[in-house]
Parts: C-alpha cells; sequence; structure tokens
C-alpha cells in the first residue's frame, strides 16, 4: 500500500477573519505543496480544510499519517467523531456540532484510506510543520491580494 506523510495547518488573521489552509504531502522521494484561503472563515475551518484538501489529491487507497497541530482535528477524528455520528451530529451536550459540514467531507475521505493521526506541536521545530505553517500563511496572503 502506498505510504504518505502529510503536515497540515491553518492560519486566520482574526478570528472569524481572513483564513489559509496550508498542507505538505510527501510519498517517497516526491512532495506536493497545496495552499488556499477563504474569508470570513475560522482557525478550526482552515485546519479542517487543509487535511480536506490534502485527502481530497490522493487518487488511490493509501496508508496515510497525518500531522496536525491541531488537537481539535487530531481528537475530532480519534475521540469525539464516532459519538457525533451516533447523536446525529450533536455534542454530548445535544448542541450542534460546530462544522459539521467539514467534519462531515473529512470523514467521508477519511473512509477512503487507512489513517493515522499524529499531533505535533506547533512552531516547535517541525520542519513538515513549519512548511505547513507557512503555506497556511501564504493561503492568508492570497486572500488579501484577491481583496
Amino acid at each position: 500500500m502506498n505510504q504518505v506523510e502529510i503536515w497540515t495547518d491553518g492560519a486566520c488573521k482574526g478570528n472569524p477573519g481572513r483564513g489559509g489552509w496550508g498542507a505538505l504531502l510527501r510519498y517517497g522521494s516526491h512532495q506536493k505543496e497545496l495552499y488556499g484561503g477563504e474569508q470570513p472563515t475560522t482557525n478550526n475551518r482552515m485546519e479542517l480544510m487543509a487535511v480536506i484538501q490534502a485527502l481530497r489529491v490522493l487518487k488511490r487507497h493509501c496508508s496515510v499519517i497525518v500531522h496536525t497541530d491541531s488537537q481539535y482535528v487530531q481528537k475530532g477524528m480519534t475521540e469525539w467523531l464516532s459519538g457525533w455520528k451516533q447523536r446525529g451530529w450533536k455534542t454530548a451536550a445535544k448542541k450542534a456540532v460546530k462544522n459539521a459540514d467539514l467534519w462531515q467531507e473529512l470523514d467521508a475521505l477519511a473512509q477512503k484510506h487507512q489513517l493515522e493521526w499524529r499531533w505535533v506541536k506547533g512552531h516547535a521545530g517541525d520542519p513538515g510543520n513549519e512548511r505547513a505553517d507557512a503555506l497556511a500563511n501564504l493561503g492568508v496572503e492570497q486572500i488579501k491580494d484577491e481583496l
């Protein structure tokens, strides 16, 4: 099975505000960089969008290690998702899950691959995370340029 490593990050200038997402994908000696942005948005939406966009480019079933500095994304996928689905996209407090549209899309994409989630501390020198952060900030700047 193809082994892919992905580093993702989101950025937001104001929360909500102008946001960007970035992803670095590595497969063997190949590397791909992705970024984009939205306005208005939140940091959490951009963190989710980074993973979604990275998984969208995979054309066949892969074994994927996702590195994220977002505990929101990592815990959402490994701890909270199954409960949200069982409760009809409600939290344990019976409130609507925030960003349910993106969680549902990420869940559907995740079903196509074998995923391992790794949390990394942001801005702590992990080269993949640092590059994903730079790409997310490019996404923010892209939105600035479009205004």
